[in-house]
Order: structure tokens, then C-alpha cells, then sequence
């Protein structure tokens, strides 16, 4: 029976992820039933992966305007801020989870591929990468595995590919034993006015498809990033897609050289869905429509199906709308290249795809419905507070003993595999290539990254604690947001836009999507706040594991990256200790709170608390007063307090220059609090003794809070007159923890 012919029905509907109401809308679309590569189209179009059909009504409350913004969320492959001299940077964060947790080498290295095309398709050439990435215990056998091979996929492709990895950031918790989450983000430098478009101007116009070869691996990888992950998903592996650096490398030259010529009316990477995604995006967005012949399609195994051609998630392909007329600008670009380019259609003025093999026409759709904003489904879900937090409500610091033994304490938190080095996973990418960096010597709260030619650096950063999100969804998305825009303004820089991976459990669970709902609601009233619009990401739901029988949310984690600007490199300000002799200052407020800290949970086995505390106004207003007091150089390092409180941040200052500290602990406060309590705004600052009274008095003026601690000193660790050893100690810890847990 031909493809065409073939028969379909509401179960086959639904084994490929579509429900009963969907399947009658298509049939309605088409006037007709359809047929099954029809079906399979709508099935991966209709994914949650690529319509957002859950999630695009609370998108759109996301402030998406800024003054910088060049090109916003769902405009292009990436978002497009302007950074001065000509120049526009494209940056782009997404998630490659389900297919890491099968296959965590292929998984992460396809998930960095796929995020660099993002950006190259734009015309810009990608100049960092950064990753977000969680894991389950890391005591666990499994979770060994999955480090491994994830940390090699990002290290392997990024390395071949020339783009440095210049940082990111590494959580494990006991949520993530199954499904793991692994966010990639790209950025990328462009000339504005030079950026390329994924349209499909122009009837008559020629398609190309040109890169590698295509075949059935990651068929149905949107389908299957849209469902459970359980413990039959490994029968998935299909959907696993394979990567191939060293061609991407070869395609990236291609494609900017292509881009730059006058041939070339549109072009889209071929992520998601593969050529079905492309077709039909480019055409929505212009109005149009293609004809599209399966058979020229270059093809790595014989006999393929159409819907497989459809629907495959090969890598490292794109597809190109040519100026009719110049199709042999394009081909001899990509012969110099070695590369496929072949003409596999034209645009039309039908607004339809129609899709032909073996010339039998197999597929006749109309694009404007099959993609976001048109006639792809929207649902608004049900949401209910979860139960969860009734417990975490009854949380009282009073119920917890304060200890007495704070050195073995200290050690304790210290070596938490989510506040150790990550020196580990680092060292295995390539972070210097391309010569950009500015952070290696010289660490800074946000990664730093010159943009040649310029005085101008770039800071970036990816942030966000699941913890805080899943005991306060409103109050954690709040944090992500704050915490990144911390980083940039601690770097020297300004907090300029944002884009996110929205990593979440099943939608229609109710007290996932009351998360989903208010994590989204604190994100949009901090980038509002900090004037960060959202420049796009993705959204990654059914991160939970199926485990005999019992359903498991992963936490609610809205991974942030967010881009920053210094109009200079002098601008720049790092972490690290520099005298001895400086005082040390702590601004912002301190608070009697231990929630959510890893000194409650690893400590006391306490995991139900609430948030740490935050205001939004108080960490608006502690932003102003470092910008002021980098800008006046005042201060000689900046760090900000997070995970594991003042004593990690101390710790992390004192160890790059071999320094030690002396503090005294605020009157008034918890010892537990104040050391290892995760509160918000609050920085950590040191400047030689003769700024002291510039700084106190800026900060009155600014009406900030200021308490003096101590001061550095010559490698040893002091605190309320306890000796607490020297920093090569605790160096040691830092360094080696983590490598020696993951090799034993």
C-alpha cells in the first residue's frame, strides 16, 4: 500500500502523540482524513517541542521590547541584540534532555550542534558556548555515566568546532536520577544589516537543502521530547540524533560565506522535526508555499519512507531559499565546501507543502497551520497549588539546632558536589580558543568575552537554583532572573536581555503547571525590572521518570542566560582577593535565614523550606549601588553570595590569588545564617583601607546597607578568632572533590 493510501486512525493518531480533539482538527484543516505522512507531520508540528501548544499563552507575558533588541523571542532562529559599533550579537539557549538521558554522548553533542546552527543561521559566527547542566546523586553509578559521557559530547563537538566553552553551571540532586537536563547556549557576533532570515520570500524561488546527508536517525525526536520519559524509552534511541563536529565546522564556513553573497533569500536550520519544520516555518512566515520532491533528497540509507525523510533529525543540515537565477552561487559555494547542495523544490504561492515521491504526490498541508501563531492548538491547563508546600510552610529556623563545631561544619557544606569546582568538567573544553576570553586569570561572577575590533566585552552567564523554584515557583523565578543580572552587574557589566529553557514536568499535572505558571510570572516581573527583555529559548516539559509505576517530577528549573555589556574591557571587575591588608565589606542585608541552603540540607537532611528570602526592590537597588561603586573604582573585587552563603563566597575570592580572611561574624544574627544562610542581594567587596570612607559614604548616600567583616591576609582562615586552616586546604577540596568522587 503506498504512503499516500495508507490508512489512519485515532489510535495511530495517538501513538504518535496526538489526542482525540487534535486528530479532528486535522481532519477538519484537510477537508478530508488524512493520511499517515500527513498525520505524522501534524504529529511533530503539534509536538509540544515545536508549537508550544501549552505553553505560549504564558509566554506571552514575557516582556519581549527593549531598547537594544533587534530581533525578539520566535522572530528568528535566535534573538538579536545590538552592541554598539556596527555590531549585533545573536544568543540562544536550548535543551537536549531526553535524548542526553538515553544516550548522553550524542544527546549533548547534537544539543551543542543544534544551538551553534541556531546562531550561524543568522550570519553570525558563533564566539562562546555555555551549558547548564543537571544530574542526579552523584554517588550513583548511573549518574557517573551520564556525567561522563555528557561532559565528553560537549567537550568533543565544541573543541572540533573551534567555539570555546567558557562557562555554565552544574547542580546534582536526587530529582534529576533519571532524567537529566542538559541546556546549551550559543553566542554569536554579526555586522547589523547583515543577518539572514528564515523566510521563503519570492514564488518560484528555488529550495535547496545542503549539508549532510540525511537518515532515520532522530525520527520523531520532537515527538519523543514531548512525552514521559520512562523505562521502556530506551526502545527511543531512533530519536537519538548523531552529530558530526567536523562537518558542522565545514558547514558554518559554508553558510556565513553563502549568507554573505546575494543569493540567498532565507534560511533555517533543520533542528526539530527536520525538513517538515523548516518547510513550513519559512513558509508560514512569508505567506507562501513549497513544492518539495522527497527523491532528490540526499539520503545515507536506501529506501527510506517519506515520513522518515520528513521527519528525520539528522544533523548538521540546513535549508536555503535561492534567488532563482543564482543557484549556481550557492552550489559552487558549498562544492568549495565539499558539502551536499541539492535543489529538492521551489516556493510557491499556495500557501500549501506539497511534499512528492516516486512522482506521486504523498502529503498536501497547509503550513500556516502547522506551526505556532497559526492553527497549531492552545490550551491553558489546569493548575493547583501542590501539596508539597504545605509542608515546606511549616518550616520554622527555630526547630533547627545550632551547631557548635563550625570548622567540621564548613567542611561539610564546602564539599558539596554543587558548590566544589567543576574543574573536572572544565578542563575537558576547550575554553582559550579563539582567544577571547578574559576570565581564566582573572575570574569574574559572569564569563567575560572581548568582541575584536572593539573596546566592547560581552558577559554572559546561565543561573538558576531548582530548589528555590520548587519551594516558591513565583519567588524562584524571580531569583534565576536576579541572580544573572547579579553576575553581569558584579562582572562590571549591564544586564541587557535574557533568553531561556523553561525545563518543567508534565503539563497536565496540575502542580507542575501551577510551577510552570508562577516561575513564569517571577521571571517576567524581574526582566521587567532589570529591563532584560526575553529574546527566546525553548520550552522543555515531561522531564520527569516514570519508575515503577510512580510518576517524578524533575524540579521546575527556568535555566537563565542572560547577556550583559561593557562598553570596556576596563570595565571589567573580578572576584578575587588582591592585597593583604583590604577590608572586606559584605553589602546588602543580612537576614536570620538558613531556607533552602545546602548547609539545611546537608547538614540537618532538611529539604522541605522555604525559598530564601528575596525582594526585588532590595536587589534593584544593591545593583545600582555596585554599578557606582565598580564605575568610581572603589573596590578591588566583587563577589556575590549565593549558594552556600558568605563563607563559599569568601572562600572563592581567597583562593585564586592564595590570600586568606579574618572575619567577625554581625551581632545579632545566626552564626549558621550569616555563614552559610543563601538570602539574596548580598555582595561580598574588598578595596585597600583608605576607600573605606568613599565607600561608606556612597552607600549611605545611595541608602544601602554596609557591614564591615574583616580583612585579607597572607593564606589562612580565621573566624571569630577560630582557626580554620589554611586556603591551600581548602583549595584542595575545591579542586579535586568532584574529579575524585566521579573516577571512584
Amino acid at each position: 500500500m503506498s504512503e499516500i493510501a495508507a490508512a489512519v486512525s485515532l489510535e495511530i493518531a495517538q501513538k504518535l502523540g496526538l489526542n482525540e480533539e487534535e486528530f479532528e482538527k486535522i481532519k477538519v484543516i484537510l477537508g478530508r482524513d488524512p493520511n499517515f505522512t500527513e498525520l505524522s507531520i501534524f504529529s511533530v508540528m503539534w509536538s509540544e517541542h515545536c508549537s508550544y501548544k501549552n505553553s505560549i499563552k504564558y509566554l506571552k507575558t514575557l516582556p519581549r521590547d527593549g531598547e537594544k533588541l533587534l530581533v525578539g523571542a520566535g522572530e528568528e532562529n535566535a534573538g538579536l541584540v545590538d552592541i554598539g559599533d556596527g555590531l549585533a550579537c545573536a544568543f540562544k539557549i536550548e535543551s537536549h534532555n531526553h535524548p542526553s538521558a538515553l544516550e548522553p554522548y550524542q544527546g549533548a553533542a547534537t544539543g551543542v550542534g543544534g544551538i551553534h546552527r541556531d546562531i550561524f543561521t543568522m550570519g553570525a559566527r558563533p564566539i562562546a558556548a555555555m551549558n547548564s547542566l543537571r544530574f542526579g546523586e552523584i554517588d550513583r553509578k548511573h549518574t557517573k555515566h551520564l556525567v561522563k559521557g555528557v561532559v565528553s559530547g560537549i567537550g568533543d563537538y565544541g573543541n572540533c568546532l573551534g567555539v570555546p566553552t567558557v562557562g555554565g553551571e552544574v547542580y546534582f540532586d536526587e530529582c534529576y536520577n533519571q532524567n537529566i537536563l542538559v541546556n546549551a547556549f550559543s553566542a554569536g557576533i554579526v555586522k547589523v544589516g547583515e543577518t539572514a532570515s528564515a523566510v521563503a520570500d519570492g514564488p518560484g524561488n528555488p529550495v535547496f537543502i545542503v549539508g549532510s546527508a540525511t537518515g532515520k536517525d532522530g525520527i520523531h525526536g520532537a515527538t519523543f521530547a514531548s512525552a514521559d520519559l520512562t523505562e521502556d524509552s530506551a526502545d527511543d534511541l531512533p530519536a537519538v540524533q548523531v552529530g558530526d563536529p567536523f562537518q558542522e565546522k565545514l558547514l558554518l564556513e559554508a553558510t556565513l560565506e553563502a549568507i554573505k553573497t546575494d543569493a540567498v533569500i532565507g534560511i533555517q536550520d533543520m533542528g526539530a522535526a527536520g525538513i517538515t519544520c523548516s518547510t513550513s516555518e519559512m513558509s508560514a512566515k512569508s505567506g507562501t508555499g513549497m513544492t518539495i520532491d522527497l527523491d532528490k533528497v540526499p539520503t545515507r540509507q536506501a529506501d527510506m519512507k517519506a515520513f522518515e525523510i520528513l521527519l528525520s533529525e539528522s544533523q548538521e543540515r540546513m535549508l536555503i531559499v535561492c534567488q532563482k537565477g543564482k543557484e549556481h552561487v550557492i552550489q559552487k559555494v558549498f562544492d568549495k565546501w565539499d558539502l551536499e547542495c541539492e535543489q529538492i523544490g521551489e516556493v510557491t504561492d499556495t500557501g500549501r507543502l506539497e511534499f512528492y515521491k516516486g512522482g506521486e504526490k504523498i502529503a498536501d498541508v497547509p503550513a500556516h497551520d502547522l506551526v505556532l501563531g497559526g492553527g497549531a492548538p492552545v490550551y491553558d491547563r489546569e493548575y493547583t497549588r501542590p501539596t508539597y508546600m504545605d509542608e515546606i510552610a511549616k518550616f520554622s529556623i527555630n526547630d533547627i539546632s545550632l551547631p557548635t563545631n563550625w570548622k567540621a561544619i564548613a567542611e561539610t557544606v564546602f564539599s558539596s558536589p554543587n558548590l566544589v569546582s567543576k574543574k573536572w568538567i572544565y578542563e575537558q573544553y576547550d575554553s582559550m580558543v579563539r582567544t577571547n576570553s578574559m576570565h581564566t586569570n582573572q575570574p569574574s561572577d559572569a564569563c567575560v568575552i572581548r568582541v575584536k575590533g572593539t573596546e566592547k566585552a560581552l558577559a554572559m552567564t546561565t543561573d538558576c537554583n531548582s530548589s528555590y523554584v520548587y519551594a516558591d515557583p513565583y519567588k524562584g523565578g524571580m531569583i534565576a532572573v536576579s541572580e544573572a543580572a547579579r553576575n553581569i552587574v558584579c562582572s562590571g557589566g549591564e544586564p541587557v536581555a535574557i533568553t531561556n529553557c523553561l525545563n518543567f514536568g508534565n503539563p497536565y499535572n496540575p502542580e507542575v503547571y501551577y510551577q510552570f505558571v508562577n516561575a513564569l510570572k517571577g521571571m517576567g516581573d524581574a526582566c521587567r525590572k532589570f529591563s532584560t527583555p526575553v529574546t527566546g529559548g525553548n520550552v522543555s516539559f515531561y522531564n520527569q521518570s516514570v519508575v515503577d509505576g510512580k510518576t517524578e517530577p524533575v524540579f521546575p528549573t527556568p535555566t537563565i542566560g542572560m547577556l550583559g555589556l561593557l562598553s570596556s574591557h576596563d570595565q571589567k571587575m573580578s572576584l578575587n582577593f588582591k592585597n593583604t591588608g583590604d577590608l572586606i565589606f559584605m553589602i546588602g542585608k543580612q537576614q536570620d535565614d538558613i531556607n533552602q541552603s545546602e548547609y539545611l540540607k546537608r547538614v540537618h537532611k532538611v529539604r522541605m523550606s522555604p525559598a530564601p528570602h528575596f525582594d526585588l526592590e532590595e536587589e534593584y537597588a544593591l545593583h545600582q549601588v555596585i554599578k557606582k561603586i565598580i564605575k568610581d573604582r572603589i573596590v578591588v573585587s566583587v563577589h556575590d553570595v549565593s549558594e552556600g552563603g558568605v563563607f563559599q563566597s569568601l572562600v572563592e575570592s581567597a583562593m585564586p590569588s592564595d590570600k586568606g580572611f579574618t572575619i567577625t561574624s554581625p551581632i545579632g544574627f545566626r552564626k549558621d545564617a550569616f555563614l552559610f544562610g543563601e538570602s539574596q542581594s548580598r555582595v561580598i567587596v574588598t578595596l585597600p583601607k583608605e576607600k573605606r570612607t568613599d565607600l561608606e559614604d556612597l552607600i549611605n548616600s545611595l541608602n544601602g546597607t554596609i557591614t564591615v567583616l574583616g580583612e585579607v591576609t597572607d593564606g589562612n582562615i580565621s573566624i571569630d578568632g577560630e582557626d580554620f586552616g589554611a586556603i591551600d586546604t581548602w583549595k584542595n577540596t575545591f579542586n579535586h572533590t568532584l574529579g575524585t568522587t566521579l573516577e571512584n
